[in-house]
C-alpha cells in the first residue's frame, strides 16, 4: 500500500498557491542566475559571447558554488510540476482541445522567441560589441541554429505534452503510484543521462536548441509527475518523504561544495570540466548520478518546503500570474540591460548584480502588464 493518499475524483479543481509560489521563485532564480553567468568565464548565458568584462576567479568560484548545483535540477523541477497537472488538464479538456491549448501556450512563445525576440536580442548584443552581423546570420549561423534563448524548454515540454496526449488518446492509462518509483527514477535517469551524453555532451547544441543531452532528466521528471498526478503530492508531500528528500538533497549539495573546494585547493585553480560533460569517463557517470539524485530528491524537497511555508509568506497573485511571462521576457530584458551597462566603467561584479536585479524586476513588471492589460494574457497568463 502506498503511503501517499490518492486524491478523490470529485475533489474541487483549485489552483495550488504553493506550486505557483515555487514556480515563481524558480523563475526569479533562473533569471538572476542567467544575468550573473553572462559575465562569467565558465559561461552559461549567451551574453558571455560578447561580454566586455569578466568576474574575478574568486567571485566566479563562489558563483559556481551557489548557482552551479541548482543548474543540475531546476529545469527538471519545472517538468515535474508540469507533469503533475497534465493528466487533469487532458481529462478536463479532451485530447483535441488540450493539444490546441498547449500549442498556443507553449508553441507560440517558442516560435516568437526563436524567430523574433531572441535573434533581435543577440543582434543587439553583437552590434553593441562591434560585430558587423545581420539578423539572418544570427538566426542561422550561430550555434545552435534556430536558438530560442531560454524558451527551448517550451519546445521540449510541448513535444512531451503532445506525446502524452497521443498516448492517452488511444485508451492507455497510467499505472497506480508506487513509492519505490522515486529510487527507480534516480537509476533510470542516471543511466539514460550517461548513455545519451556519449553522443550529445552536456551543453552541446542541436538545431532548434533541443537540449537533447538533458532529455533523460526532463523526460524522467515529466513522467514521474504524470505518475504522481492522482496522489496527494500536489497538495501535500508526506512529511516523512519531504524530510528524507530534503536531507538527501542537502547532503549531496554539501558534498559537491566540499569536493569542489578541495579540488580547487589541491590543483590551485579550476580543473578541466570537459570529462564531466560526456563521453566514456567516470567523471561523466559521476555527474549523471549526482544530477539524478538531485533532480528527483530536490524536486520533491522543494515542493515540500513550498507547501509548508506559512500563508502570510505567500507571494502575491499578480506575481504568480506574471511568472511565465517573465520567463519568456527574460532574454530580451537581460540582454538589453547588459548592453545598456556596457559603456559604464564598472567591474563585472557590479554589472552582474545590477543586471540580475533589473532583469528580475523588469521581467516580472512587464510580464504583469502583458497578462493583465493586453490580449497576450491568453498565451502568457498564469
Amino acid at each position: 500500500m502506498s503511503t501517499i493518499d490518492r486524491a478523490t475524483s470529485d475533489e474541487p479543481r483549485t489552483r495550488q498557491p504553493a506550486v505557483d509560489d515555487l514556480k515563481t521563485v524558480l523563475v526569479a532564480w533562473v533569471i538572476g542566475g542567467h544575468a550573473l553567468l553572462g559575465y562569467s568565464a565558465v559561461g552559461g548565458w549567451p551574453y558571455d559571447e560578447v561580454r566586455e568584462t569578466t568576474l574575478t576567479p574568486q567571485v566566479e568560484l563562489a558563483l559556481m558554488a551557489a548557482l552551479g548545483p541548482s543548474g543540475f535540477f531546476f529545469m527538471g523541477t519545472f517538468f515535474f510540476l508540469a507533469g503533475l497537472f497534465t493528466p487533469g488538464s487532458l481529462h478536463r479538456r479532451g485530447p483535441r482541445r488540450f493539444a490546441r491549448d498547449r500549442t498556443l501556450r507553449l508553441g507560440v512563445p517558442f516560435v516568437l522567441s526563436a524567430v523574433v525576440l531572441w535573434p533581435a536580442s543577440m543582434l543587439l548584443a553583437y552590434r553593441s560589441a562591434g560585430h558587423d552581423v545581420g539578423y539572418w546570420w544570427v538566426l542561422t549561423q550561430r550555434d545552435p541554429a534556430l536558438d530560442s534563448g531560454s524558451m527551448w524548454f517550451a519546445e521540449v515540454l510541448l513535444l512531451f505534452s503532445l506525446g502524452y496526449a497521443a498516448w492517452a488518446r488511444y485508451g492507455h492509462r497510467l499505472p497506480v503510484w508506487r513509492d519505490h518509483w522515486l529510487p527507480v527514477a534516480v537509476v533510470i535517469i542516471a543511466v539514460a543521462t550517461f548513455l545519451v551524453r556519449l553522443v550529445f555532451p552536456a551543453r552541446s547544441g542541436q538545431p532548434g536548441d533541443l537540449h537533447l543531452w538533458q532529455w533523460p532528466q526532463l523526460a524522467g521528471m515529466f513522467v514521474l509527475g504524470l505518475l504522481a498526478a492522482d496522489t496527494g503530492f500536489v497538495r501535500r508531500v508526506p512529511e516523512a518523504l519531504a524530510r528524507r528528500s530534503t536531507s538527501i538533497t542537502a547532503a549531496v549539495l554539501v558534498l559537491i561544495a566540499v569536493v569542489a573546494f578541495g579540488v580547487v585547493v589541491v590543483r590551485g585553480g579550476m580543473p578541466d570540466v570537459t570529462p564531466f560533460l560526456g563521453g566514456p569517463h567516470w567523471q561523466a557517470l559521476a555527474l549523471a548520478v549526482t544530477e539524478a539524485v538531485l533532480v528527483v530528491c530536490g524536486s520533491v524537497a522543494l515542493l515540500g518546503v513550498a507547501q509548508r511555508l506559512p500563508g502570510r509568506r505567500r507571494l502575491s497573485r499578480s506575481t504568480r500570474r506574471a511568472a511565465f511571462a517573465a520567463f519568456v521576457l527574460q532574454g530580451p530584458v537581460l540582454v538589453a540591460t547588459s548592453v545598456a551597462l556596457r559603456p559604464l566603467a564598472l567591474p563585472a561584479e557590479a554589472k552582474a548584480l545590477v543586471a540580475a536585479v533589473v532583469g528580475i524586476a523588469a521581467s516580472f513588471g512587464i510580464g504583469h502588464v502583458l497578462v493583465t492589460r493586453t490580449p497576450l494574457r491568453q498565451v502568457l497568463g498564469g
